[in-house]
């Protein structure tokens, strides 16, 4: 394209400022593809016991005695259950989730006492694309929502960018709560006790 518009530079250059932009795929990104195929299968078919492995997140809505309508994200840890972070605001958009998310490494670093939450994740199998296991590399946590539009935007996206990356998202198929049990449970648990009642009868819905 630099080309066509009578640009002159070279390959090299294109390639430079591509990979300053995060646009170019990574070394071995088909190996890397199946790996996290593996990975995303694992989640769902053999969840995990130990810590820091599967992290479930999700809004879900409540309506004030005045009318208001506020929104509850959360972020729980699948094997511990521990609810490692909770924000309440008027939105629920990509930048809300990533705020979220965000004071959930903050925490799980502060429960820990780490200085990065990288040194207490697990392994992941390294696919070929012969489909043989290779290696093993550190795995990223797999936080899984559902396919909401705040889930699927380049804000929240920014969360799994990078060569190392922390996190690594997995979305639930539509119309499977079920998949996201763990934290559809927090939310049901955290508005009866609050309000007192079911959360249908407080007028409130899980988005």
């Amino acid at each position: 394209m630099m080309r066509a518009d009578r640009h002159q530079v070279s390959t090299s250059t294109v390639q430079w400022a591509l990979r300053r932009r995060g646009l170019l795929l990574p070394t071995r990104f088909r190996a890397d593809r199946r790996s996290w195929a593996r990975l995303r299968k694992r989640v769902f078919r053999d969840p995990p016991r130990q810590r820091n492995r599967v992290w479930q997140m999700d809004f879900s809505e409540f309506e004030t005695a005045r009318g208001g309508i506020w929104r509850i994200c959360a972020v729980i840890d699948y094997a511990t259950k521990y609810c490692i972070a909770a924000t309440v605001t008027p939105t629920s958009r990509g930048q809300d989730a990533l705020g979220c998310l965000r004071r959930a490494v903050v925490e799980a670093e502060r429960v820990l006492d780490l200085d990065d939450l990288r040194a207490d994740r697990g392994v992941m199998d390294v696919v070929g694309a012969d489909d043989y296991v290779i290696g093993e590399a550190p795995a990223p946590i797999a936080v899984v929502t559902d396919s909401g539009p705040c889930f699927r935007g380049m804000t929240f996206a920014d969360a799994f960018a990078g060569d190392d990356p922390l996190f690594r998202h997995v979305r639930t198929r539509v119309r499977s709560p079920q998949t996201n049990g763990v934290v559809e449970r927090f939310f049901g648990t955290l508005k009866y006790e609050r309000y007192g009642g079911s959360a249908s009868a407080c007028g409130s819905r899980s988005e």
